[in-house]
């Protein structure tokens, strides 16, 4: 498929089963702000990842910013919208940060530059996100009498509660090395290593066993925030004894006790290519 506002890298090694993808934000000359097209193209691109074994998903952006918000056109458009006009425009938006949120591999936000508005949606539904020290990050919807409402449950997660209620409502610059400390990034490095600083985790990341990482990343949902009761107890049980019997835990255990590399491990070089 053909996109005009993202690239979509999927390729396509021997290993099927090892593939890495790249979804490139591609509207530099906007500093790649999201509106109907993009939002429509990456649900498209979605459409496209989920029929394939993408064993991980890069999200990253051409030029010099990561995201910087919402397109000025689009904000002029829905300023003279309806009520349910503009509901239909939230639901799409709020639906794909949903996708990448829930998607079943790892997901990993590589960001440089402006990173506003709508683009912490996309950060913070993220499994992981390195930024360089330069990027810069803000949740300036209230100085245009708006408020981060579709993006709030991811954010709210990432940085909590009492760190949300200055920053909603400053809408003040936040570096890199802040957001580090609020949990909107896990990295930061030097500008000119962002590119290799990814490359290292994603080659990391595609060792792993795959249904694993999956599985793993339901647990996480199931298990967050809830109380430590009989019930959690049981389900973590369940979990582990039933993930114990399943052909990929049934190689990775035998693997190691035969000190051999498990199927699903791949060459280092099969990673390089989501670069």
């Amino acid at each position: 498929m053909n996109y005009k506002n993202l690239t979509l890298d999927i390729p396509a090694p021997n290993n099927q089963s090892a593939m890495v993808a790249t979804l490139c934000l591609n509207r530099p000359e906007t500093g790649n702000a999201l509106n109907q097209d993009l939002i429509t193209e990456m649900h498209q691109a979605f459409d496209q990842l989920e029929q394939m074994p993408v064993r991980l998903l890069v999200l990253k952006a051409n030029g010099k910013h990561f995201c910087t918000g919402a397109d000025l056109n689009w904000m002029k458009q829905a300023k003279g919208l309806s009520k349910e006009e503009n509901l239909q425009d939230a639901r799409k938006l709020a639906r794909l940060i949903q996708r990448l949120d829930q998607f079943p591999a790892p997901t990993v936000a590589v960001i440089q530059g402006a990173a506003f508005g709508g683009a912490l949606g996309l950060i913070t539904a993220c499994d992981i996100a390195i930024a360089s020290k330069s990027a810069k990050f803000c949740l300036s919807e209230v100085k245009l009498g708006l408020i981060p409402a579709v993006i709030s449950p991811y954010v709210i997660r990432a940085m909590g509660t009492r760190q949300a209620r200055r920053y909603f409502l400053s809408a003040e610059i936040i570096p890199a090395k802040q957001a580090l400390r609020l949990n909107l990034i896990h990295e930061r490095c030097k500008d000119q290593d962002l590119s290799s600083t990814a490359d290292t985790l994603c080659q990391q990341i595609i060792q792993n066993a795959p249904v694993a990482m999956a599985e793993a990343k339901q647990l996480i949902e199931e298990v967050s925030n809830k109380p430590i009761d009989d019930h959690l107890i049981g389900l973590t049980c369940e979990r582990i004894s039933s993930i114990r019997i399943s052909p990929e835990a049934q190689e990775g255990l035998s693997a190691f006790l035969e000190k051999r590399e498990p199927a699903w491990k791949v060459e280092p070089s099969a990673g390089e290519s989501h670069d």
